[in-house]
């Protein structure tokens, strides 16, 4: 009989709770968007002016999410939609000025959680635990290639 493991289901916990312990961070230093906004920031703030098919691709999120989460983000104030310059179908997503001090905010939070997510654990133990992870990912990533 194989052994009954959990990986999948921590994992999933791991992530509703993370979710939550990080929106309450935001909350608490005084940041008006939300984790999933905040992975697009993320992605803009490595590599600011892309297309929304790219952030898409980056974000993992589906085009319609992506749409509804950028349109929150621009009455916000901290992305605007602009064409490219290459090719005027495509429309960039580019970070604005009231953007920069929402970066380090944000950074600060990030820089907590990590603190907390990898709390009594060694660089060994964490380089090993990411490398894990990471086999996990490139397996989920080849089973959803042979299902399409």
């Amino acid at each position: 009989m194989k052994h009954q493991s959990q990986g999948g289901f921590l994992i999933a916990k791991i992530h509703q709770l993370s979710g939550r312990i990080f929106s309450k961070l935001l909350k608490k230093h005084q940041i008006e968007i939300n984790p999933a906004q905040g992975r697009i920031m993320f992605v803009l703030w490595r590599n600011d002016n892309i297309p929304i098919q790219e952030l898409a691709k980056k974000t993992s999120l589906s085009k319609t999410t992506l749409t509804s989460m950028l349109d929150r983000l621009e009455i916000m104030g901290y992305i605007t939609r602009v064409p490219s310059k290459e090719d005027r179908r495509k429309i960039c997503i580019k970070l604005t000025e009231k953007d920069k001090s929402l970066h380090e905010k944000y950074r600060q939070v990030s820089l907590e959680m990590t603190d907390l997510f990898y709390q009594g654990m060694s660089n060994d133990e964490i380089d090993l635990f990411e490398k894990q992870l990471e086999k996990t990912y490139k397996n989920l990533i080849a089973a959803e290639k042979k299902l399409i």
